[in-house]
């Protein structure tokens, strides 16, 4: 059996996994922060681009699927666990928390294997995901250390670590996030992709890079409301027909 190694779709994904690892390095050697968030992005371009590619040019094959989920490692699991471990070092204690607890972000990086690993194999998320997309936890620390090297304020270690913590368990939690493909263009099928963006859009045009973590938690809090609302219907429609 012939594998290709060297296909477009791959050579992207490698180029995810590049940006990934130099984020990565940069962040544990204390190089400023924004260069980071601009490698993530750059992760996060590359890493829509394969998948659109393989798409395209009907490029699809096995090795660029394992290739998919070891480049997101790195780039959306391994690099921000070292960012929020920079910030943290670089941050004050409300209750004296030791240098060494700050390797715990790596916790970031376990759950992101967890959340691949799973989707890897659910196959009910074409359409949208089940827990916060990797991409999404990465850019949310992302911007987070933008704006730190740009105001020089750094949250208290105990809320860096706490971050950590929430955004690890939405990483696998139940709840259904709306993804951003689009099947077609009509407002019908995406009109909650087209406000999200738009609203996305604005919140970058006023606060500049650093508020791409306010539209990571646009997109929780959309995606939450979302569920809420999708549980309850059924609920409605139950009441409705036992008082016919």
């Amino acid at each position: 059996m012939k594998i290709k190694l060297f296909t477009v779709p791959n050579i992207l994904t490698l180029c995810n996994l590049i940006c990934g690892t130099t984020a990565m390095i940069l962040a544990a050697e204390g190089h400023p922060l924004e260069l980071c968030f601009w490698l993530l992005i750059a992760s996060a371009a590359f890493d829509f681009l394969d998948g659109a590619s393989a798409r395209l040019l009907g490029q699809y094959s096995e090795i660029g699927v394992q290739l998919d989920s070891l480049a997101d490692m790195i780039s959306f699991g391994a690099a921000p666990s070292a960012i929020v471990l920079s910030m943290y070092e670089n941050a004050e204690s409300v209750w004296g928390a030791p240098d060494a607890l700050g390797y715990a972000a790596v916790i970031i990086a376990a759950f992101s294997a967890l959340r691949l690993a799973r989707f890897n194999i659910d196959t009910t998320q074409h359409e949208e995901f089940l827990g916060l997309p990797t991409p999404a936890c990465a850019l949310f620390f992302a911007g987070a250390g933008y704006a730190a090297s740009e105001t020089g304020f750094l949250p208290p270690r105990e809320v860096l670590l706490a971050a950590a913590l929430v955004f690890s368990l939405l990483l696998i939690c139940p709840l259904r996030m709306f993804s951003l493909k689009f099947r077609n263009l009509g407002w019908r099928d995406n009109s909650l992709r087209y406000c999200f963006l738009a609203a996305s859009a604005v919140i970058i045009i006023l606060t500049g890079p650093a508020g791409v973590s306010a539209v990571i938690g646009l997109y929780i809090a959309v995606s939450a409301i979302r569920s809420a609302i999708r549980h309850r219907r059924p609920e409605a429609c139950e009441s409705k027909t036992d008082r016919l």
